[in-house]
């Protein structure tokens, strides 16, 4: 796939809630066709300020896990013939009761789709939140951990939006959150100027 002029990059971010914007943004796949709520609370907005050439396209549902993201990528990845696709999934397996394996086998199919169709990959640690047990953050550290060895070893793009979004001072949280689930504005705007200097590198 040949990358397109530099003002005129196309990038689909697909996910979940965290994707979409929730509490606050309802993306555009929940609500079509433009999205509703604040559309600060999205890091595509924000995306979008630091770079007017990106075009970023918000493919996030809330509570879907990966093989239910992975089922939409034809429509919400392929169909939109992207330089490049943002990542970010697994929390809903891991809070469903699923197994990191599960949620790696269904992360890979769709790293998978993305490199088949020549299309960039940013793949981005799973971020945690409020009250998650010992076993739910063991199995969170298991994907992240695979996440972080095959972004290394494919030569992926890659954002550790668990790194970014930690709460310092309480390891394990979220910072800039309302809800102690998804992040709040101020936070979305964090995770945009991450996956921005990532993907500043990605499409070189």
């Amino acid at each position: 796939m040949t990358l397109r002029a530099q003002e005129n990059r196309v990038i689909v971010g697909l996910g979940d809630s965290i994707t979409a914007g929730n509490p606050g943004f309802h993306s555009p796949v929940e609500d079509p066709p433009e999205g509703s709520g604040n559309p600060e609370s999205q890091y595509a907005y924000w995306m979008m300020r630091a770079h007017p050439e990106w075009r970023v396209l918000n493919r996030g549902v809330g509570g879907e896990r990966t093989d239910e993201i992975l089922a939409r990528f034809d429509q919400d990845v392929l169909a939109n013939k992207p330089d490049a696709v943002i990542v970010l999934a697994g929390i809903n397996d891991l809070y469903q009761g699923n197994s990191a394996q599960s949620a790696i086998d269904n992360l890979s199919r769709i790293y998978a789709r993305a490199e088949e169709a020549g299309i960039r990959i940013v793949a981005c640690t799973v971020m945690p939140y409020a009250g998650m047990g010992p076993r739910l953050r063991e199995r969170l550290e298991q994907v992240n951990d695979w996440i972080r060895q095959t972004s290394t070893a494919k030569h992926y793009g890659f954002c550790d939006l668990h790194a970014v979004m930690q709460d310092p001072g309480q390891p394990g949280t979220l910072a800039h959150t309302e809800d102690g689930v998804h992040p709040d504005v101020v936070g979305y705007r964090e995770m945009a100027a991450a996956l921005s200097g990532v993907l500043e590198k990605t499409l070189h």
